[in-house]
C-alpha cells in the first residue's frame, strides 16, 4: 500500500496529529495548537497507532514519510493492546526526560524566578498529562498563595488574585496536602460533598476553572511544606498513580530549583546594591 493509501486510513484530524507527533511535538504542544485536551491527543494517537499497525514514534514517522509500508495486524484486540503499550512506554520515557529537565533548570538558574517557576509548572503538566496547573506557595498561618499558573481560565485567575494568601478547608485537596504532606488525587472534584457545600476554593476550581479530575503534589523542604503544584483535567480521567509518583520526585527537585533561584536573586540584588 502506498503512502497516499496509508494516510487515507486516517481522518484529517488524525493525520494532523500523527504528523505533529512524529515530528517531535508533545501532547501539550499539539493540544494547545488544536485547542483540544492533551488526553484527546492521546486517544487519537492510540487510534492512529492501531490503524497504521505501528508500535513506536519512529515507526509512525516511517509510515508517514513513505519509508515503511503499512502492515495491518491480524487481530484487532492485539493491535489495540500493542498501541496502548507502545504509547505507555513512550509516556514513561517522556516523564523520565522531564525529570532530567528540572535538574538542568537547577544547573542554569540565574536568579530568574519567574522563568524557573514557568519551567517547573510546564514540566509538571507534561508529567501528569494535565490541562492546566497552578504553583502555590505555602506560608503556615497565612495559608496558600498562587505564585504562578499556566493555562487557567481568566475568571479562575482573577479569583486567585483577589484572594491573595488564603486559608483552605481541610476537606479540599490543598487542605489534605497541608495535613498529610502527601500527594492527593481526586477523581472528580464535583462528586465530593465539599462541592455541594459551596466551599469557595472548590467552587472556583470546578465552576470557574472547569476542573474535573485533580491532583495536588506537595513541595517539601525536609519535613516542612513550602508549597504545592496542582494539576487539573477538564474531564473525569483520574491521574495515574505511577505518573503522580514521578511527579512527587519531580516536586522534590523543583524545591531546590526554586530555592536556588531565590538565593541567586537575593545575591544579585545585594551585589547591585554595593
Amino acid at each position: 500500500m502506498d503512502r497516499a493509501d496509508q494516510e487515507g486510513t486516517l481522518s484529517a484530524r488524525e493525520r494532523e496529529i500523527a504528523q505533529a507527533y512524529a515530528s517531535g511535538d508533545t501532547y501539550h504542544q499539539i493540544a494547545k495548537r488544536l485547542v483540544i485536551a492533551p488526553s484527546t491527543v492521546r486517544t487519537h494517537l492510540a487510534t492512529i497507532y492501531r490503524k497504521l499497525g505501528v508500535s513506536s514514534k519512529i515507526a509512525l514517522h516511517g509510515v508517514l514519510s513513505g519509508e515503511t509500508q503499512i502492515t495491518f495486524p491480524d487481530i484487532e484486540e492485539s493491535a489495540a493492546l500493542i498501541s496502548e503499550l507502545a504509547l505507555s512506554l513512550e509516556e514513561a520515557i517522556s516523564r523520565e526526560r522531564a525529570l532530567a529537565a528540572v535538574l538542568r533548570i537547577i544547573g542554569r538558574t540565574n536568579g530568574q524566578l519567574q522563568e524557573v517557576m514557568a519551567a517547573v509548572l510546564e514540566h509538571a503538566l507534561e508529567l501528569c498529562d494535565a490541562s492546566f496547573g497552578i504553583l502555590f506557595e505555602y506560608a503556615g498561618a497565612s495559608g496558600y498563595r498562587c505564585i504562578y499558573s499556566r493555562d487557567i481560565s481568566g475568571s479562575f485567575a482573577n479569583w486567585l488574585e483577589e484572594q491573595g494568601s488564603f486559608r483552605v478547608s481541610p476537606q479540599t485537596g490543598l487542605g489534605r496536602v497541608e495535613t498529610s504532606h502527601s500527594v492527593v488525587s481526586i477523581p472528580d472534584v464535583r462528586a465530593e460533598a465539599i462541592y455541594k457545600s459551596e466551599d469557595p476554593l472548590r467552587y472556583a476550581t470546578a465552576d470557574l476553572g472547569g476542573a474535573r479530575s485533580f491532583a495536588a503534589i506537595p513541595m517539601l523542604a525536609g519535613e516542612d511544606l513550602i508549597g504545592a503544584f496542582t494539576v487539573y483535567r477538564q474531564s473525569v480521567r483520574p491521574f495515574d498513580r505511577k505518573a503522580l509518583d514521578i511527579a512527587s520526585m519531580f516536586a522534590d527537585q523543583s524545591v531546590i530549583a526554586i530555592q536556588n533561584a531565590r538565593l541567586v536573586a537575593r545575591l544579585n540584588t545585594a551585589v547591585q546594591g554595593h
